[in-house]
């Protein structure tokens, strides 16, 4: 998909703005905090029903307004260089919020009974200064990067997501019951429908990592000119013999401490650098660095997975803390056949200067002042 138009109203600190974009690179730039990631957020927001940072909808609501409105105007392919009225684009998607109300998210005039419909439409790979966490943080930041990718290309797999975290929440209000104590009949119903829809996202969160790992380390290999080793290994319980039996083999422990110590919702990814931990051995650009090849994996493997329709590409402000060399690495990756639509935010116009000079390919800059986006002369 290629976003030809967004429409963005009371969004943020973004009061109101109509952009026209171009269908290879879309530049960003202004100092920070002016509003620049805002809206990449809003076009993250039309390809995933929700804010990338703001898990509450009405905090995305500018404030002092009642009500905020993103709307993308699509097209499957970027022959045409301009957006017309006229033309013929394949989709119109468009969210409204207001305060206390439900959200109304709409594809072509008509919305939709269930969010989770939506998503894979639109496949999208953001990479931000945030994805340090997953590095930095726990083993959940760590999960959701699973969850995010095969959702967009899997949309039975939300479903045995739901049924796990369902089951899971049964299971761990029982585990808390202390008198009476907990039915165990009750306890192995749980236990059953979180083993049944846990190894089925078992399978294909591995999967998905066995396919990711050499995508992952072909990019990090570019980025790094090779000086350096990386390594990804999926952990989980799963691993251990039926999750049934995993559960239900230390009930006793979960009965102690009030919740489920084991399950698929405690699976996590181990990051090496030289088969050593990343979180411990790695620079700040060494990590940024892990950080970036991960996401253009993801993007890989999504244009070769969802539907044979090419991700948009969200960079926001990834050129920090990088020397000169990895720079040029990542300018010359995104500038390639490889990747479709770009959006690129900075403080710093050289970067985006060095990538427009070395692409013939059609680009468009835009200036971010307090809310305010100006497209600028090129």
């Amino acid at each position: 998909m290629i976003l030809r138009k967004l429409s963005i109203l009371n969004y943020k600190n973004i009061r109101e703005a109509t952009l026209q974009l171009s269908p290879k690179i879309n530049c960003l730039i202004g100092h920070n905090g002016v509003g620049k990631t805002n809206v990449l957020d809003a076009v993250y927001y039309l390809s995933f029903c929700r804010s990338a940072s703001n898990p509450v909808d009405s905090q995305v609501i500018c404030h002092d307004e009642p009500f905020c409105m993103i709307e993308g105007v699509y097209s499957e392919n970027s022959e045409c260089s301009e957006y017309s009225e006229n033309s013929d684009y394949s989709e119109v998607i468009s969210c409204g919020i207001k305060r206390g109300q439900k959200k109304h998210f709409k594809r072509n005039k008509k919305e939709y009974k269930r969010l989770s419909e939506h998503i894979g439409l639109i496949p999208l790979v953001v990479v931000s200064p945030s994805d340090t966490l997953l590095i930095e943080g726990g083993s959940e930041e760590r999960r959701r990067l699973m969850d995010m990718v095969i959702s967009q290309y899997d949309r039975s797999y939300i479903d045995a997501l739901s049924r796990y975290n369902n089951a899971l929440q049964q299971r761990n209000i029982l585990l808390k019951q202390e008198d009476p104590a907990p039915d165990p009949m009750l306890l192995q119903i749980w236990e059953e429908q979180m083993a049944e829809a846990g190894e089925e996202i078992y399978r294909r969160r591995d999967t998905f990592v066995q396919e990711l790992v050499p995508l992952f380390q072909q990019f990090y290999d570019q980025i790094s000119s090779g000086r350096e080793t990386v390594g990804l290994e999926y952990i989980s319980h799963c691993q251990r013999g039926p999750l049934l039996e995993v559960i239900q083999r230390d009930r006793h422990k979960d009965l102690a401490v009030g919740f489920s110590l084991h399950g698929i919702h405690r699976d996590d990814l181990v990051f090496t650098l030289g088969g050593h931990p990343m979180k411990r051995e790695g620079s700040q650009g060494q990590s940024k660095t892990y950080a970036i090849a991960l996401k253009l994996a993801q993007f890989d493997f999504l244009k070769r997975t969802a539907s044979q329709t090419t991700p948009l590409l969200l960079l926001d402000d990834i050129f920090d803390k990088l020397d000169a060399e990895r720079v040029e690495q990542i300018v010359r990756l995104v500038s390639g056949d490889a990747f479709g639509q770009i959006f690129i935010t900075d403080t710093n116009r050289d970067h985006l200067d060095q990538i427009l000079r070395n692409s013939a390919l059609d680009y468009k800059i835009f200036e971010v002042d307090n809310g305010e986006i100006t497209e600028k002369d090129v």
